[in-house]
């Protein structure tokens, strides 16, 4: 399932400080970290839900990661509404083919949302 190369390609965000840089210099936003939910924020998501996007599918496939624009905009359009508590982690593990851990803690994910978000530190 293609929404699965588009989640390894954002993992790889957060491993490889090249692409990190390569993916922020193309969108213009943000610090190129791209990896999850949380680390992904409202002007990123906009950068590649909107004309960015194109371009950064051709990014990610010429680094060996295959996947359309749409869905590219399917994956980041779920983690923004699970952010928002729009959708549930079982929906966001239906519209992300299942590709998400389900070994990760939904807690653990709140905090560290909440504590980047509200306190600005960074648990990873």
């Amino acid at each position: 399932m293609a929404t699965t190369s588009v989640l390894q390609f954002m993992q790889k965000t957060a491993e490889d400080d090249v692409l990190r840089q390569q993916l922020e210099a193309l969108l213009g936003v943000g610090d190129g970290n791209i990896s999850s939910e949380a680390e992904l924020d409202p002007d990123e998501a906009a950068a590649l839900k909107g004309e960015r996007a194109p371009i950064v599918t051709d990014f990610a496939a010429q680094n060996g990661y295959t996947f359309s624009v749409e869905e590219l905009i399917t994956v980041v359009d779920a983690f923004a509404k699970h952010q928002a508590g729009e959708i549930s982690d079982e929906d966001l593990a239906k519209i992300t083919g299942g590709a998400l851990s389900a070994s990760e803690n939904p807690l653990k994910r709140l905090t560290r949302y909440m504590s980047k978000t509200y306190l600005g530190i960074d648990l990873k």
